[in-house]
């Protein structure tokens, strides 16, 4: 009985499907991170990333901190996608910057292992039509040990 409890809560977390600012310092980045990186046009957005225990004890969350910067004239956004267990979310945007400079990429995403995500940067900041090719997120590499 225990056991469907938690899998229940488990579950309507990752259909919350709640992204917040993830607001970690470097001193709470763990030892294992992984890169990511997406440009498009004049902007670029790099950083890494990578898994935590969630705030309900029974959830992991995704880390994704980083920046996108623009070296020219116009507007330019980041903006993530997830799938929870085959069912598409909403398209959300993350970050926009408008002429040259750099703002930070700062997210927290509810993560299971049916979880996928990408990223991408798109020139203006109204939509996700004019994009580099999506990256993934939510891919990780083999450890050996």
């Amino acid at each position: 009985m225990l056991r469907r409890i938690c899998v229940a809560a488990a579950a309507a977390g990752v259909l919350l499907g709640v992204t917040v600012p993830a607001h970690a310092a470097d001193s709470d980045r763990p030892a294992r991170t992984v890169a990511w990186a997406a440009a498009y046009g004049t902007a670029s957005a790099g950083g890494e990333r990578w898994t935590e225990p969630g705030g309900t004890g029974f959830s992991t969350d995704l880390v994704v901190l980083g920046k996108l910067s623009n070296t020219g004239e116009g507007c330019y956004s980041l903006w993530t996608r997830f799938t929870f267990d085959l069912a598409p979310g909403l398209v959300r945007k993350q970050a926009e910057v408008c002429g040259p400079g750099t703002v930070d990429v700062d997210l927290r995403q509810r993560y299971q292992l049916t979880t996928t995500g990408s990223l991408t940067v798109c020139r203006g900041t109204e939509n996700a039509e004019d994009c580099a090719p999506w990256q993934s997120i939510t891919s990780w590499p083999i450890s050996r040990y």
